[in-house]
Order: structure tokens, then sequence, then C-alpha cells
């Protein structure tokens, strides 16, 4: 357990910048904001609740129910983390329409929306219709400033990023062979992999994403970021892997290769993920609080497999951002025309295409959790069923799920009991129950 969290105490703006200049907590461009230490972060507004003790990072596979609420609700300060701040905020309005009487059912069983959050161990859910929130619930005793943490949901926004990088020229092609922004991996199983395979998870370099074993690359990972050094622990790890299938052949989820995609992002844009992501989107878009980003070196290297931490609310502008297809506020477009399109084009690699998925299952680091082609006795119907959305997905049921010809962008905060359930459990009934909410907000 985490002794030693402070209780948030109000600092002076010299303080903060002498705090954040000291630990790397605060990108160079945000020092002229008024801050608050928060348990050791310095953000604008300290987050809610406010739990004095932190589960143990190193045990987060295997943390309870209970453990998991407080740990995910806190990892901005149970890791050391690189700060992203907000700009003048976008306001969410009320839609006009709410949310009513929305169910879905599976094998002759019906479920409404209160079983679907009990289902899914909710603890947090917000729903955007035509940039209106027609739903927003939050459990847990979470509240509007709470800073959830992303797991993998992190990787889409780093792909997000990795356009934007393209847009500006700092990442010359998709195609590039990623030895020309890390070329101290020549020779290493990474040599021959483009940008665009690392994010389809194609690059063929063999990635034990085990959340059970703990010996798997995975859990060496997790126990690399809880230890001092771990930078250096992970890239070991990462740059000592092995191929086995040649490159853009077959599909295989890698946060090993997700990771190694955050820090062809870091040397290409030449300042971490965070910064990039604060500088790019979250200030010119109008997110609405801070937040805070998983860091291995504060103020050098940022987590590329996970790591994002924000509000429900600014979860939800995100996915409006890639609904607006990388639109600003003042509409100048950041992402390159088409990006959004390019990345929902499923790869067609071996082990992406399957019977439930028959046009693919992954994309740009986005997911496809349409409800199975082969889906049986499920209602909405897979013909009725919400189609063409783009997933970013997280263990333990962390979601941003855009669906741009319905203006629709949900996002889910969960803790389900296990990290990775077969798809024909929660990520089914999450399919289902999002299909009947467009429905119900026709």
């Amino acid at each position: 357990m985490n002794k030693n969290a402070k209780l948030p105490i109000k600092l002076t703006l010299a303080a903060a910048v002498m705090g954040a200049m000291a630990t790397g907590t605060i990108p160079a461009s945000s020092w002229a904001a008024q801050t608050t230490d928060c348990g050791g972060v310095a953000l604008t507004t300290c987050p809610t609740p406010f739990d004095k003790t932190l589960p143990d990072a190193k045990n987060m596979l295997t943390w309870s129910q209970s453990e998991r609420v407080i740990g995910f609700r806190n990892d901005y300060r149970n890791y050391r983390g690189d700060v992203f701040h907000h700009g003048n905020a976008r306001p969410l309005e009320l839609a006009q329409k709410q949310l009513d009487k929305v169910s879905y059912s599976v094998n002759g069983k019906t479920w409404t929306l209160k079983d679907y959050l009990k289902r899914q161990d909710v603890a947090g859910m917000l729903v955007l219709k035509d940039g209106k929130v027609a739903y927003k619930y939050l459990g847990d005793g979470n509240t509007d400033s709470t800073l959830w943490t992303s797991r993998s949901v992190g990787k889409s926004v780093v792909s997000t990023l990795i356009g934007v990088a393209v847009k500006e020229g700092k990442i010359h092609s998709l195609d590039d062979d990623i030895t020309r922004y890390e070329p101290d991996l020549k020779g290493t199983a990474w040599e021959g992999t483009s940008v665009r395979q690392l994010m389809q998870h194609t690059s063929g370099v063999a990635w034990n994403e085990s959340y059970t074993d703990p010996k798997s690359d995975f859990s060496v990972l997790t126990q690399c970021e809880a230890n001092p050094g771990a930078y250096d622990c992970v890239r070991k790890l990462v740059s000592g892997l092995k191929r086995i299938h040649p490159a853009g052949e077959s599909w295989s989820y890698s946060s090993g290769g997700a990771w190694l995609l955050g820090d062809v992002l870091e040397r290409a844009t030449g300042m971490p993920i965070a910064a990039y992501l604060e500088q790019s989107i979250w200030k010119p878009y109008g997110m609405a609080s801070d937040g805070v980003w998983h860091s291995y070196t504060p103020g050098k290297h940022d987590v590329g497999a996970h790591g994002f931490n924000a509000t429900l609310e600014d979860w939800g502008r995100f996915g409006e951002f890639i609904l607006n297809e990388g639109r600003l506020a003042d509409g100048k477009q950041v992402l390159p025309a088409g990006w959004v399109n390019d990345a929902s084009t499923w790869n067609q690699a071996a082990k992406s295409v399957s019977a439930a998925h028959p046009d693919g299952t992954y994309g740009y680091q986005w997911w496809n959790n349409a409800v199975p082609a082969n889906a049986t006795n499920v209602t909405p119907s897979v013909d009725d069923s919400l189609k063409g959305s783009l997933w970013a997905l997280g263990i333990y049921g962390q979601m941003i799920m855009v669906n741009r010809a319905e203006n629709l962008v949900i996002v889910q905060w969960s803790t389900w009991p296990v990290a990775e359930p077969s798809f024909n459990a929660q990520p089914l009934e999450a399919s289902l129950m999002f299909s009947a909410i467009a429905q119900n907000l026709r």
C-alpha cells in the first residue's frame, strides 16, 4: 500500500513551477497555469475522490475489485506521470432527447441499462449524441473531476497522435521502416517493420500478452513499470524479442509493439507523448480538465501502450475529436484527410479475420467490436446492430466507441472481474447495448 500519499495542498505559482521542474511532471508550455499539489502531481484542479491509501502498483493484475476501483482512479499518482494541461473548455450541453428505457437480450434473457451497469461493473458511462450529453453515469464514488486510467484505450490516443505527426511532416510516411526513427534497432527483430505494421500489430515479432501468466511479456512489463529504471527495463525487454512471422503477415496483439510505437512518436516529434497531446489536441480542442500520462522518465519518456488518465467528459471530447475527423474548435484539420477511415479499415492479416469479424478485427490501434456476424439469439440482431464503429478498448472494460453515421460517442469505465473476458461475454453485451442506445436515440 502507498502510505505516503499526500493530501491536496494549495501551492503558489512559483512553488508549482519549481516542483514541476524538479519532477518533470509539467510540460514547459504549461508553467503559466495556476496549479495545486494533488498528492505529488501539479494540476489546476485536484481530482476527487482522493483515496488516502492506494493498492500496490506491482500487483495491478491481481488487484481485488475494490482495489481496482481505487487503483484505476489514482493511477495518475500511483505511477510517475507527465501532465497535459487543458485549454479553454468546450462545453458539453444536455441533449434535448435523453436516453430512456433501453435494453438488449442474449439467449432469451433481456437486460435493461440498470442491469447492464451492474453486469459490466460500470464505474462511469457517457453517451454523446450530436455532441450533446444524452446520458451520464458516475458510480463507485467517482465524480466529474475523477481521472480514470485508460489501460489500452491509450493505444488509440497514441495512434491518433501518429496521424498528427504525419500531417505535420514529423513522420514522413506510415510505410517508413521504424529504424528510420529508431536506428539502434537495426539488426534486431524489429528491423523491416513499418510504422503502419506497428500500429496494426502485424510486426511479426513475438510477444506474450497474457494477463494471467506471471511470466508473460506483459507481466514482466508491469513489473518494470512498478520499479525504478522502468524505461531501460522495458526497452531491454522489447528490443530483445524474436521474430516469428514476416512483417504484415499475421496479426497478434502486442503491448510491447505499442510501447515501441509511442517511443517512435517521441523520437519523431522530439517531445514526450503528454506534451505532444497537450500541444496538438488537448488544449486547442478545448478539453476541460488536465490529464496525466504515465511516464517512465518524466519529461522525456511516456508509456506508448497505456497510461492515459483523464475525466469522463474529456474521454468523450476525445471521441468527438475522432468523430469530427480530427478538426479543432476553429475548424483546423490536424489529422490527414481520410485518416479516420484508414484507422478503421480493418487489416486482413491472418488472425485478424474471423467468422465473428470477417472484415477484420483491428485497425490503427482501434478495434472492430461490432456485434459478431455469427451471433445468434441476440437483440438487436446482427442485421439491426450498429455498424462501422471504432472502438478504443482497454483491459477490465475501458471503452470509447465512435460511430460517425449515428453521430454518437459512448464512453465506458469498468472494473471487470477479469482483464480480458471471452468476446461472447462482456464485449458482446457492450456491442449489443451500444447498438440499442443508438436505436433509442434516433
